[in-house]
């Protein structure tokens, strides 16, 4: 594979970039002419060429030439193709990464700090004035929890993740080697691609359920048991204040407990996520705390301990008389026996090392973290700071972020599942023949003399459904798993689809059957549940703060909620959902109600609770891997969210492809963490630049009508726009790949409304469209600068320009669509739509994107002065440089395929070329795929 002669010429600062592309790219070269031989590498470079020729060139000739060779391909031609322009992009990926953390280093060395980071967000907060200790006073009140989902775009297996990430760490040890120690490791990198080049990119069977909590464990163990704590220390070590910063950074995670349209996660499910997330932890520990005894070797006889110290060596079972006089390794014996037995108590596993027999178990996390800093104290009292510096104090920092759980489980279901329950229960209770039946008033009205009475639902003997089984059986395990794992496993119930009040007294009902709540709600009611609405249509965004009223106006609910609360405040989530509000209504009218929402609630809260004990709103958001999802830079999106709607607290769904894209490298992990801590700081503690003055507000409400206007006209307006969308994007090869263990739709149609978002979303971007990134701004734009007429034409364009300059909300949303856009490409998606047999629908459905395409275009330029894409983005610009000539042979070998495919060629060979250009492209376009 050989780099494109556009990439010649770079500035210095590039230079290793491109060194480390030609070399991946040589050694990928060599191993394709070594295992397929001369003619499989010359007909790669052609197709590569001719590619290249008509995305530079956009020409006719050559796109004819190119359907020509790709049509007289083989299925095992195309295979080879396709797999090589695959690994090239997996690699490129890697060379990129590389390159970021190279190019921060060079930045950091220069004492220069960009944006995003811990270094330049504490000058900025400095300069205002904000003093560290109240920097660390706020982070103690803080919660910001990244929250990794299993949805059905991660298309990478975990046996090329771990090829891929030796690969990553052999291109970081060559950088700073002798000639001779880099020879020797260009070799070792060699032997990776061709690994990686004998490994099947594909899986042969559906991704299970306990697939899916494997890959999410895979991230744990790469980058967040250990960077978490070294964020945590380079935070501390800025800041330099006397104390420790308190937790606040924790991860969360959905896979194992979201139900919602997944019927294969049970209460088997959970508990085996929950058994699962302990175990790595928990080896985590082990290993740790064995390598501390290595290292803590000092002799009684050199040096003291405390009495605490003392006390904790003379409980140690370990009587070996080599270590009578060195009490560390005494004690860190005894600690190992004890979280050893703790492993087998709680999962059934065995520890690696026996020293001394497993034996008296620890009850908490907490209880393991007092030895530990019986350890540090002694060690600090002792002149022993620097030991405890290097592996005892990470690994306390380790113990209180992660317990003994790992990450918070969350439960997921939609609020028609939980209708159906209730509507049996209370059926074999004989309270009420049809819940389902009911008005709204009437269900509030029976669930609440329900939660005030102490008896329960359950008729003992009752045929209840299979699925009500399963419900319940959900929540009995949740209470289980609370009680073995401790309460920060379990600590979240998403409800989706909420759209009336009922719906969350449902979840709360079902938590009193299962023994998740305490009490009476109106007397001394506690949840151990926070019930969490998600909000996810334009509707539903709309009317969040009503539901929210109406819900803590019940007698006895903001007590209940106040119980709740462990701290001197209590919490309450409430989750906004990205993807299906973009499917619904259009990215501007998504981000507008998802704005105008967050703002409704936070006024709502702040009436809410009481002097002793206010209530903290936390949002949730339930942000998409892609544009159209929700996506984009998570720094710039928690900067653009309305003022004093952040205020420390923040959650955040980590999505698909983009987890191995943000984690899969431990120091762009790091980095990523990073920016999410830097951007909360910021939105917390700096006051905002401006509010944005109603004039804005105004002029967004306008935008947000006829954006949807024009986007539901196209999407669900268009007679024969859903047979478009199934013929011209991969959605129905897609729903084919064994890529997650959820379905693609909800229900088994070609209806828009049933489609996920998810799949929605990465099928547009398979295509090169990505039209719910943009799709309706232009025409809102256009609709906006006229409707004055002929004399407010300018004005209303310089306020556009104003909003763009002065309001973080719009230049955000506008940066994002600038980059999709950028992504997208109208040449090759017009090779996608040669699959839609109906020639009127094609060219009527295609010329309307195209036209809304160059709006678009037109309005982003307008507004923003940049003609040209990604002009403030010159990082992506060099991205898109490098991998889109290596992407766009992807889409014409599978538009190809697709075409033979649905034609009727059953070959096996075609299915998996389609699978795996599904694979490259998304590697390659990454946030967009």
């Amino acid at each position: 594979m050989k780099p494109t002669a556009s990439t010649a010429r770079r500035p210095d600062k590039d230079q290793p970039l491109l060194d480390d592309i030609r070399l991946l790219g040589r050694m990928l070269g060599d191993v394709i002419r070594e295992q397929e031989g001369n003619a499989a590498f010359e007909l790669i470079e052609r197709i590569r060429q001719m590619s290249v020729a008509f995305h530079r060139d956009a020409d006719a000739a050559a796109q004819q030439a190119l359907k020509r060779l790709l049509k007289s391909l083989s299925g095992d031609q195309a295979v080879s193709v396709i797999r090589a322009f695959t690994y090239f992009s997996h690699l490129v990926n890697l060379a990129e990464d590389r390159h970021h953390v190279r190019r921060r280093a060079v930045h950091e060395r220069a004492g220069s700090h960009q944006e995003g980071s811990l270094a330049m967000t504490l000058q900025r907060l400095a300069a205002a004035g904000i003093a560290n200790h109240t920097i660390a006073a706020e982070l103690a009140q803080c919660h910001v929890s990244p929250v990794l989902t299993a949805h059905p775009t991660e298309v990478q297996r975990k046996s090329i993740l771990d090829a891929e990430r030796g690969i990553a760490q052999l291109l970081a040890q060559r950088e700073e080697a002798t000639p001779l120690a880099r020879a020797d490791i260009e070799l070792q990198m060699r032997a990776r691609v061709a690994q990686l080049w004998q490994t099947r990119l594909l899986r042969f069977t559906k991704l299970t359920v306990s697939d899916e909590i494997e890959n999410a464990l895979s991230y744990y163990e790469s980058t967040f048991l250990r960077q978490i704590p070294r964020l945590y220390r380079e935070l501390e070590q800025r800041l330099d204040v006397p104390t420790p910063v308190a937790p606040f950074l924790r991860m969360g995670q959905w896979i194992g407990g979201d139900r919602d349209g997944n019927p294969f996660v049970t209460a088997s499910t959970l508990r085996v996520a929950l058994s699962r997330q302990a175990e790595m932890v928990l080896r985590h520990h082990l290993t740790e705390v064995h390598l501390l005894g290595g290292e803590l070797s000092m002799s009684a006889m050199l040096t003291s301990v405390t009495p605490a110290m003392a006390a904790l060596a003379e409980r140690s079972p370990d009587t070996n008389e080599h270590r009578q006089d060195e009490p560390y390794r005494r004690a860190l014996t005894g600690i190992y026996a004890r979280l050893a037995a703790t492993l087998h108590e709680l999962t059934g596993g065995e520890a690696a090392r026996h020293a001394v027999a497993p034996q008296n178990p620890y009850d908490s996390a907490e209880d393991f973290l007092a030895d530990l800093r019986t350890i540090d104290a002694s060690l600090c009292a002792h002149h022993g700071q620097a030991l405890a510096q290097q592996r005892l104090r990470p690994l306390i920092r380790t113990v209180e972020v992660f317990g003994f759980h790992l990450a918070t489980v969350d439960l997921r279901q939609s609020s028609d599942q939980h209708e159906l329950v209730v509507t049996e229960l209370l059926q074999h209770a004989r309270l009420c023949a049809d819940y389902s039946a009911l008005d709204e008033n009437e269900r509030q009205a029976l669930l609440l003399q329900c939660l005030q009475d102490a008896r329960p639902l359950r008729v003992p003997g009752a045929n209840y459904s299979a699925h009500a089984q399963s419900e319940l059986a959900i929540f009995e395990a949740a209470r289980e798993g609370r009680a073995r794992y401790g309460a920060q496993a379990l600590r979240h119930y998403i409800i989706s689809h909420t759209e009336t009040v009922s719906d969350l007294l449902e979840v709360l009902l079902l938590q009193k059957e299962c023994g998740l709540m305490h009490g009476l709600l109106g007397e001394d009611a506690r949840a151990d549940l926070i019930v969490v609405p998600l909000f996810e249509t334009i509707p539903d965004l709309g009317q969040s703060d009503h539901i929210m009223r109406d819900f803590y106006a019940l007698p006895g609910v903001l007590a209940m909620v106040q119980n709740g609360g462990a701290h001197q405040y209590s919490e309450q989530d409430v989750m906004l959902g990205y993807s299906d509000s973009n499917k619904d209504g259009g990215i501007f009218t998504s981000n507008w109600s998802l704005y105008r929402a967050e703002v409704a609630l936070v006024a709502l809260f702040d009436q809410l609770g009481t002097a002793d004990k206010p209530i903290r709103l936390r949002m949730f958001h339930g942000r998409g891997g892609t544009v159209g999802r929700g996506g984009g830079p998570s720094y710039q999106a928690i900067l653009a969210q309305p003022p004093g709607t952040v205020r420390g607290q923040i959650r955040l769904t980590e999505q698909g492809e983009v987890i191995a894209s943000k984690y899969a490298n431990p120091d762009i992990g790091r980095r990523n963490l990073e920016t999410l801590v830097a951007a909360t700081l910021e939105a917390t503690l700096l006051p905002p630049a401006q509010t944005a003055p109603k004039t804005f507000l105004e002029a967004a409400a306008q935008l947000s009508d006829t954006s949807m206007g024009a986007y539901r006209a196209l999407v669900y307006g268009t007679t024969g726009f859903a047979d478009y969308f199934f013929s011209a994007t991969p959605i129905r090869e897609i729903a084919e790949l064994q890529i997650g263990s959820r379905p693609a739709s909800r229900k088994a149609t070609q209806r828009i409304e049933d489609l996920r978002a998810i799949p929605w979303g990465f099928s547009w971007g398979q295509c090169r469209l990505t039209l719910p990134g943009w799709y309706g701004f232009g025409s809102a734009v256009e609709a906006f600068v006229k409707a004055g007429g002929a004399g407010d034409v300018k004005k209303r364009e310089a306020l556009l320009q104003r909003m763009y300059r002065q309001w973080p909300f719009f230049r955000t949303l506008l940066s994002n669509m600038d980059m999709v856009l950028a992504k997208s490409d109208l040449a090759l998606a017009s090779r996608y739509a040669e699959l839609v047999d109906n020639t009127r629908l094609r060219k009527k459905v295609f010329s309307a994107i195209e036209a809304e395409w160059q709006r678009t275009a037109k309005a982003l330029a307008l507004i923003t002065g940049e003609k040209q894409r990604l002009s403030n983005n010159a990082a992506l610009q060099r991205s898109m440089r490098h991998r889109f000539p290596y992407i766009d042979p992807l889409h014409h070998l599978q538009v190809e395929l697709i075409r033979r495919h649905r034609q009727g060629e059953g070959d096996e060979r075609v299915k998996r070329g389609i699978h795996l250009s599904i694979n490259g492209i998304a590697a390659g376009l990454r946030n967009t795929g």
